[in-house]
Parts: C-alpha cells; structure tokens; sequence
C-alpha cells in the first residue's frame, strides 16, 4: 500500500454514485469529517467522510455471540479481530479538472484507491484566503482556517449555537482578528451590542487603546434627529389622527430650531403638543399622545446631542462596545438598539464613517420572528440592514441561541453561517431549513460539537466544513463567571462583613 493511501472504493447497494461513495479504511489516519480525494479519468474527485461503521462477522448474530460467551470469549475460540473491518461513507463535493473544479457526473469506479486531499487542494476548494482571518484550523487537517474577510462579512453573518457552546469566545477570536488586520489589507470598524457585558473587558486587554467602551446609561439620543415616522414606528399603538396631529408639530419645531440654531428637545415637543392642541375636542387626541411622550421622557434617553457622537468613535481597526447590561428595561434596550442601527446604517451610506460590522448578540430579542410591534421595535432597522447593508459595507453578525425565534428575513440574508453546538430539535430543523450545503450527516454532528468546534457554512467557504476554533489571544472573563465561583464569592464576602462586624463590636 502506497503511503498516503487509506482506503480502498467498494461496491454497495447504495453507490458508488455522484454524490456518495464509500470505502474500506486501510488506515488509522481516517476520521470522520477528514476530506479525501480518488483519482478519476476525468480528475480527482474530492470527498469529505460523513460516517464511518466499524463490523465484523463474528459478532453479526446476538444469540451466537450470547453462547459462546457464556464459556469462554470469542476473540479466545476464533481470529476475530482478523475479521474485524471499517467502512467509511463520503460525500462527493466534486471534481478537480486540471485547475478548475467541476460537478461530479459519474462516479467513482469500485477498486480506487482513497487518499487523503493535500492541503493547496482544500485551501484552494474551500476558498482560503492567506491574508484572511485566521479563526482556527480545518478539523484532522494541519491547515490553518484562514476566512476571507470579505467573503465572510460582507453578505454577512449569523453566529448559532445553544447557550455556553461559545459563541462569544469565538466571537472574541473574530473580533480580534478585525482588530489586528493592518492598513494594508483592509480594516473595518467593529460595533458591538453587548447584551451581557462579555465584551467589555477588550478595554482591559492589550486591545484597550483600539477599544471605546460606551455605557447605556450614558448613551443618549438627539431628539432633533427623530422623525415622525421614527415616532410612529416606536409607538405602533399611535393612531393616524395621532400622527397628523404630531407631524406639524414637530416640523414647526424643527423649522423653529433651525433658524434659532438652536437644537429642540422632547420636552420643547411636550410642552408644545399642551399648547397646540388646548382645544378640548381635541382632548382624547391629546392625552394619550401625552401619555405616550411621558414614557419616553421617563426613559431618559433623549438629549439635545448624541452621546456618544458615533462619526467619532466609528473608526477604521477600532471597537466600540455598547454595554447595554447597564439596563433591565426592556423597550430602552429596543430604542437605543433601533437608533443606532439606523443611524449608522445613514452615516455609513454618507460615507461619514467607515465599512462596519455590527455585532448583534442575543439578537432573536432585538429582531424576532413572532413578536408585536411594540415588543419588537429594532426588527425594522435590523432587517433592513440585512437587505441593503452590504452594497455600503454595512455588515451584521447575527449571534442567536435560538434561531428558530430569528427574523427569518434577517437570517435568510446572513450567507454565512457559523454554527455551534446545538441540541434543541426546533432550532436544529430551522437550521437544516435556513442554511444551504447542510445534510442529515452535518446536522446529526451539531448535536456532539465540543465546546470550540463549529460547522462553517455558506460564501466564506466552498463547502461546510468543521474547523476547531484557536486560542483566544485576550484573556479576560465576562461579566458572568461561573457558577461556583459566584456562590463562594457570595459566602467568602458574607463571612468578612460578619468578621468585620464583631471585630467593631
């Protein structure tokens, strides 16, 4: 057997056909998901393995095996492990012609031999890229999983996978990658929406002077900035007699601060909504739209400027984090999520800031597929970024833990996919459905990925392939440790305070 040969084609029930075969394995080196390569008139035909069955006849009979057990063990009476074979089962990707790869359309012949494919063949197959992002290496290859940045952001992204899986340390590893690209090879600027504070702590890393860290509290909204139509859109329970009513008001307003230059608040707009519309008939216009204006200025999110001014801590090779942990509220969160997006989705079309990618974490809450409106007020901005985002270099990445609950017209737009461990049948079905190149094989496997293992899908890549993601360079902890951590810290302060407490006494 020559030296790279592991395994020989055989003639089944099922192929060889154009897209399976399978082959006896003649080494240890074969594991499942490997890709490997058969000589054909034609070319090589690359193939991945999607399952591998060990057998062997003398255990094939339960009650044969039963009764000769009974006395003494079979490996003991008869050369079983001399009978003993693996067949593995591979999925045909295409054909290698010359240069150029072509669709398979006749099959493998029975005899060939199977060997495993060289690394240029896969960099070359799976579309790797030398000055991509280096997010890993191919599972039971050497090769580094080197993603081009554009192939993977530009029709951008949808992080899956079910909770503790990973999803933000491998969101860490991307993030960092974006932040060491240089000059040269083209940077863009990370945004992130930090749901749980877990990307924070890049401030106290050696990616704190590229990293801006922005707490909710102190983000606020310039209310001269808000249309209408914006209004309209936070409050879906405004009526159109409401919204006649209010237009006029604000473009008098607007007018007004232009020539003042002086910008107008919501409390200008509350007090002149209680002037202009005195008139009692008008009272069952009037109260609600007040009671409306009220909520938002309970929320404290608006100002006379923005805070931060996004054009100046957008930046080529710089993070900007948005801590929305700081805040339990549930419809700010949506407010400030819907502003932002829409405003740097206008900047970027501008050109007023550079290329982005904007990080959505636990984004089903933010744009989910069945939800009222009012419970749902960032799923517009979302979406639309999702359509027309990357004709502008505006890129989302979606993380979801339950795709099933994602916009589906959001995820459908994500062209790559990166998934995760998932285990939740209902997430595993949407998936299957959502994601292009995935068959049963692929999706049984996402139920036993290890933590740092992930199914790479769509434009990045030529095929889905499993890569193990690499070390995080930062080492810093998110907001929420681990549980036994929290419950000693909890006990360890409690018995200081008690110490504290009788050494005054």
């Amino acid at each position: 057997m020559a030296e790279d040969e592991v395994g020989t084609v055989v003639s089944t029930l099922e192929g060889p056909t154009t897209i399976a075969f399978s082959f006896v394995i003649l080494s240890s080196k074969v594991r499942k998901g490997q890709f490997v390569k058969v000589p054909s008139p034609s070319g090589f035909v690359l193939a991945s393995v999607t399952e591998i069955t060990r057998a062997n006849r003398y255990f094939e009979r339960a009650e044969s095996v039963a009764e000769y057990e009974r006395n003494l063990p079979l490996s003991q009476s008869f050369p079983t492990g001399e009978w003993e074979y693996s067949v593995a089962n591979a999925r045909v990707h295409g054909v290698f012609e010359g240069e150029n790869i072509a669709r398979s359309t006749f099959p493998v012949a029975p005899g060939s031999k199977v060997v495993i494919a060289e690394d240029a063949l896969l960099k070359k197959f799976l579309l790797l890229d030398d000055n991509g992002l280096n997010l890993g290496h191919l599972q039971h290859h050497s090769l580094p999983a080197k993603i081009s940045m554009g192939r993977l952001l530009q029709k951008h992204l949808a992080i899956l996978a079910m909770s503790g899986s990973g999803k933000s340390y491998f969101t860490s590893v991307l993030i960092e990658e974006l932040l060491d690209r240089k000059a040269s090879d083209g940077r863009m600027a990370v945004v992130v929406l930090d749901s749980h504070g877990e990307y924070v702590g890049f401030k106290s890393t050696q990616y704190s002077k590229s990293t801006n860290v922005v707490g909710a509290k102190k983000f606020r909204i310039a209310f001269r900035k808000i249309t209408p139509q914006m209004l309209a859109e936070w409050a879906p329970e405004m009526s159109s007699t409401q919204m006649r009513e209010l237009a006029p008001i604000m473009e008098a307003l607007r007018k007004e601060s232009k020539e003042k230059h002086e910008a107008y608040t919501l409390e200008d707009l509350i007090a002149r909504v209680e002037t202009e519309m005195a008139d009692k008939k008008k009272d069952n216009v009037k109260r609600p739209l007040l009671a409306w204006l009220s909520e938002l200025r309970s929320l404290r999110l608006f100002g006379a400027t923005d805070v931060p001014k996004l054009e100046e801590v957008i930046s080529p090779g710089m993070l900007t984090v948005f801590d929305l942990s700081e805040i339990d509220h549930a419809k700010k969160k949506q407010l400030i999520v819907s502003y932002l997006c829409r405003r740097l989705f206008k900047l970027r079309k501008k050109e007023k800031i550079p290329p982005f990618a904007l990080v959505v974490e636990e984004a089903h809450n933010y744009a989910p597929e069945k939800a009222e409106k009012r419970h749902a007020l960032a799923k517009g901005p979302i979406t639309t970024i999702a359509r027309e985002g990357r004709k502008f270099g505006a890129c989302l990445c979606l993380i979801s833990q339950r795709p099933v609950q994602l916009a589906t017209t959001a995820l459908a737009q994500c062209n790559t996919n990166i998934i995760l461990r998932i285990t939740n049948p209902f997430d595993i079905d949407h998936v299957g459905e959502s994601c292009e190149g995935i068959d049963k094989a692929m999706l049984d496997s996402i139920t036993t990925l290890r933590v740092g293992e992930a199914l790479f899908v769509g434009e990045a890549v030529g095929s889905p392939v499993f890569v193990k993601i690499r070390k995080r360079k930062t080492t810093f902890s998110a907001k929420g440790k681990d549980l036994e951590l929290i419950a000693r810290k909890f006990e360890e302060d409690n018995a200081k305070k008690k110490e504290d407490v009788e050494a005054f006494l």
